[in-house]
């Protein structure tokens, strides 16, 4: 009614990365991936199905990002390529760009980059600028 619907991100994990676990190298996943540990390396699910990336607040990801939903509350240190939703929460620290459809930021979530606004119908992009807080 209002325009497409986004789909939520998936509930189920397949895959995990304990913390403590640090791997070097692309990561490739379909479904869900939880990440506790360290990445250095690309994220990449598989783009024809649904893909849920969750991190936790001791996770990081050194590389870039690109899937279907993402749920943040690490530190990711690349650009970030959602599909459909990206949830920055509370203790996620992001250096790089987020492309999203959906976004939702909690109070105390740190983006150092662009947020750019995919928008499917026109096929363009619209980029946030955020400027700092001035002291009056």
């Amino acid at each position: 009614m209002f325009g497409s619907k986004i789909s939520k991100p998936n509930s189920r994990l397949d895959s995990l990365i304990g913390e403590g676990t640090k791997i070097e190298g692309e990561v490739s996943f379909s479904g869900g991936l939880r990440v506790d540990g360290h990445i250095h390396g690309n994220v990449i699910a598989s783009e024809n199905h649904p893909s849920t990336l969750v991190m936790s607040e001791k996770a990081r990801i050194e590389g870039e990002i690109l899937v279907s939903h993402a749920v943040i509350n690490g530190t990711v240190i690349g650009p970030v390529h959602a599909h459909e939703y990206v949830e920055l929460q509370a203790k996620s620290n992001v250096t790089g760009d987020v492309y999203y459809k959906t976004l939702e930021i909690q109070t105390g979530a740190v983006v150092q980059g662009r947020l750019v606004f995919q928008n499917d119908s026109a096929k363009t992009s619209t980029v946030v600028t955020l400027r700092p807080a001035t002291s009056d």
